[in-house]
């Protein structure tokens, strides 16, 4: 059972913290697709590049986190399926937990069927299958959150280091990440550390234990990295003596708020549940479920209504079966606010899980990793939002080739055995105005052949090859990047120089 470390402790009685009334008008539904570029916040809202505002309405998909370093159910499925299957049940975004692990070299995934699919997974790292997955996702018009989940795969961690994985290792992994995305907005955002829980505290000043001075320096970090992306922030257990979820408790934020760098990348997130995770106190409460709204304000709700920063409820999920937990779902959906009514002046929300193989929550797909839960999924039919423009330009200044298509591409050796090696090509939009197509070519330097390639096609003449994009990832935004691999014989070559040509 997947979630089994979750735990939490009876909540203690505590007055409401004030609430700024903030009146809430109908929101008006942008008729073009927003969510082009990079993001930011204004208030409590977060915006596109062209100021548009946008709603996080998406699902968690584990997997990178856990022994096999990599999604799970590509043991039963091609990625590429599922995506599809998300966006078209409409989640847009993806929250993706990982842990260090990955960051680790030659990492490799573990049980992902190849045979007839995810055929273009073969031979890659652990790293190497997330650059697909957030390419494709891309491509289909969805966003992906990066989660720092665990420090590695054994388990949740309280504080956001360990003795194996110091606060050194945890940053230096972030600005990694932060770096390898930079330039590609469908990621938006990191999740700086997954449920922080005590001894973790907010605003103490114990800077082994404090866990808000602790997301300044990471954020910080990362954003110096990458300055244009989102840094979310969970919550804690306990503030001043009261007790909720782990990582949701934002009490903390009225009087030590988070202060980064660079303005408007801030957004606070907490996690909820119900009885099929744990008991609170407030599910026996004889005002169930009318109290809810009180509980969510007092622990984190106050920041959005208060106008302070976005709010995302990262996590959230149950199995659906007691009484109990329907009405806490129905009544939650309600306090995130109908994007009918809202749009994107609403709270932004991941639900838990895409997975069907969490232990107390279950997942929006059933056990075969295909048939949706339609009850579990009608739920969450109101705070739905719509998908993102997958073929916008981004926002910044203007680089090669201003006006005309441009792309450059890397060619990066994953493999090597001597009789043989594998390759993978990053080809990048460098330019201003989005991809139609691309050639790659590049001339061996020794007798190299082609043996296999995927996610392109190739002919090859000599020591020349000349790659040509498959029909699902010729369509590149700006900014934004595709990837195909190949395999060779024999080993042992050099690295060549890369050409790369775009219409």
């Amino acid at each position: 059972m997947f979630r089994t470390l979750r735990r939490a402790l009876c909540v203690a009685a505590a007055l409401l913290l004030p609430l700024a009334g903030v009146q809430s008008a109908r929101a008006d539904v942008a008729t073009e697709a927003a969510g082009g570029g990079y993001w930011h916040t204004s208030g409590r809202q977060i915006l596109d590049a062209a100021g548009q505002p946008v709603r996080i309405a998406g699902i968690n998909w584990f997997g990178f986190e856990t022994a096999n370093h990599v999604v799970h159910g590509l043991w039963a499925r091609d990625y590429k399926s599922m995506i599809d299957q998300m966006k078209s049940l409409g989640y847009n975004t993806i929250r993706m937990p990982y842990s260090d692990d990955i960051l680790k070299p030659g990492t490799m995934p573990d049980s992902i069927n190849t045979d007839g699919k995810n055929a273009d997974l073969r031979g890659l790292t652990s790293l190497q299958v997330l650059d697909r997955i957030v390419a494709y996702a891309g491509q289909s018009g969805l966003k992906i959150v990066l989660d720092r989940h665990r420090p590695d795969s054994a388990g949740q961690s309280a504080l956001w280091y360990t003795a194996s994985v110091p606060e050194s290792t945890w940053i230096t992994n972030l600005k990694a990440l932060a770096t390898r995305y930079k330039g590609n907005s469908t990621v938006v955002g990191i999740d700086l550390h997954n449920e922080p829980h005590d001894p973790a505290c907010w605003g103490c000043g114990d800077t082994s234990r404090d866990w808000r001075l602790a997301a300044q320096r990471a954020g910080n970090a990362v954003l110096s990295a990458n300055p244009e992306l989102l840094v979310m922030v969970e919550g804690v257990q306990s503030h001043n003596g009261v007790n909720g979820w782990w990582g949701g408790n934002l009490m903390g934020v009225a009087q030590y708020p988070v202060q980064l760098d660079v303005p408007d990348r801030l957004v606070y997130s907490a996690h909820d549940y119900a009885t099929s995770v744990a008991q609170q106190s407030w599910f026996s409460d004889p005002s169930f479920p009318a109290n809810m709204p009180g509980i969510w304000d007092k622990y984190w709700g106050y920041i959005f209504k208060q106008n302070i920063a976005p709010v995302w409820l990262g996590e959230f999920g149950t199995t659906l079966q007691p009484s109990v937990d329907q009405k806490w779902l129905a009544e939650l959906v309600k306090y995130l606010r109908s994007t009918s009514t809202y749009g994107g002046d609403s709270f932004h929300w991941t639900f838990w899980s895409w997975n069907p193989n969490s232990g107390d929550t279950g997942g929006i797909l059933k056990d075969d990793w295909q048939t949706v839960d339609t009850a579990k999924d009608a739920y969450l039919a109101s705070v739905k939002a719509p998908g993102f423009d997958a073929g916008g330009p981004g926002p910044g200044p203007g680089g090669p080739g201003d006006g005309t298509p441009a792309c450059t591409a890397a060619y990066t050796v994953s493999s090597d055995w001597g009789g043989g090696f594998n390759a993978e090509v990053k080809v990048t939009n460098a330019g201003t105005l989005p991809l139609k197509s691309w050639k790659v070519s590049w001339t061996w330097s020794g007798s190299q052949k082609v043996t296999s390639m995927w996610n392109a096609s190739h002919t090859q003449s000599g020591a020349t090859v000349t790659a040509v994009n498959a029909a699902h990832n010729g369509s590149v935004p700006a900014g934004g990047s595709a990837s195909f691999g190949l395999g060779g014989a024999p080993g042992g070559g050099a690295v060549p120089s890369v050409s790369c040509t775009a219409t």
